[in-house]
């Protein structure tokens, strides 16, 4: 009888584990500028309140690449377009540093992104409770090479592929 009893104290705990399920998975948090905000309880250390920002916002960042990017010749000539992704850690001081190529292009485009990146001037620091903290960013540089885009839409189609049957 008290073997008995024993079994059952002993086994009554490990069938409550066995009753009770896994709780769902959470989708996972989307950090963006519209979605920053105190959790309650304080939250994780790293993350902000508000998200770090170039000085005059996106168009300002657009404004900037289109001013600096320079397209390396070997990639104008090879027709390359498209965005190098660079990370790097948006300071407390705003600077950016450790920038470092997450997708690239080519070896020229990566080079010329980081330079670009290198060269962007201070931005607003992420902040946690108004307190500024460093995080990490991804900043597309573009590679776009409009000006090849350009010189395909302005030639001019021959004469001989104008009166070629089919093509009209």
């Amino acid at each position: 009888m008290r073997l008995t009893y024993l079994a059952l104290v002993l086994a009554a705990p490990f069938a409550a584990l066995a009753q009770t399920r896994p709780a769902p998975a959470k989708a996972p948090v989307v950090l963006s500028p519209g979605n920053m905000q105190l959790q309650p309880g304080g939250g994780a250390e790293n993350r902000p309140d508000k998200a770090p920002s170039f000085p005059g916002g996106e168009e300002a960042m657009g404004d900037f690449f289109t001013q600096h990017v320079q397209v390396p010749n070997k990639a104008k000539q090879a027709r390359v377009t498209g965005d190098v992704i660079v990370t790097a850690t948006v300071g407390t001081d705003g600077k950016l540093t450790n920038p470092k190529v997450a997708k690239g292009l080519s070896p020229e485009c990566n080079a010329e992104a980081l330079r670009v990146v290198q060269a962007m001037p201070a931005w607003q620091p992420a902040t946690r409770r108004g307190v500024p903290v460093p995080i990490m960013v991804q900043v597309p540089v573009p590679f776009d090479n409009a000006n090849v885009t350009k010189f395909e839409i302005d030639r001019k189609v021959p004469r001989s592929a104008k009166d070629a049957p089919g093509l009209n």
